[in-house]
């Protein structure tokens, strides 16, 4: 059974991430702007989407697996990370790791949001020695 978290959104100019179907695992995203990448270029793309999520919920922002295969479009710092307590602008870092130029319009879908739930904070315990061997060694 899939669950469901209410993310608040604000839209800025912009159109809300959507899923395109009931089972997809990540809400596509759509650029603010109309822009160009050139050939090998990195640019932070504005989707003009500001979220407030509940505590312990993470957006993983991936890539478009068309866009990197048909393309070389690829999210730079992926998955990039949108921690529950960030309230700013949620942007996405394009590569254009292809020859030729790549241009974005206004609307289309550049990354997906995906939410992950239960993140885990780690207590670090130094030790002198790690005690449990494994066969990777």
């Amino acid at each position: 059974m899939r669950q469901e978290k209410i993310v608040r959104i604000k839209l800025d100019d912009s159109q809300a991430p959507f899923y395109s179907s009931t089972t997809a695992s990540g809400a596509d995203v759509r650029s603010k702007d109309d822009i160009v990448l050139q050939p090998h270029e990195r640019s932070l793309i504005h989707t003009g989407i500001y979220m407030e999520m509940p505590e312990n919920l993470e957006c993983q922002v991936r890539p478009r697996s068309g866009l990197a295969l048909k393309y070389g479009i690829a999210v730079l710092n992926s998955p990039g990370t949108i921690d529950s307590d960030y309230r700013g602008e949620c942007n996405v870092i394009l590569l254009n790791t292809s020859d030729e130029l790549f241009e974005i319009k206004k609307g289309d879908r550049i990354a997906q949001f995906v939410f992950v739930d239960n993140v885990v904070h780690a207590i670090f315990e130094e030790v002198k020695e790690l005690t449990s061997a494994t066969e990777r060694g």
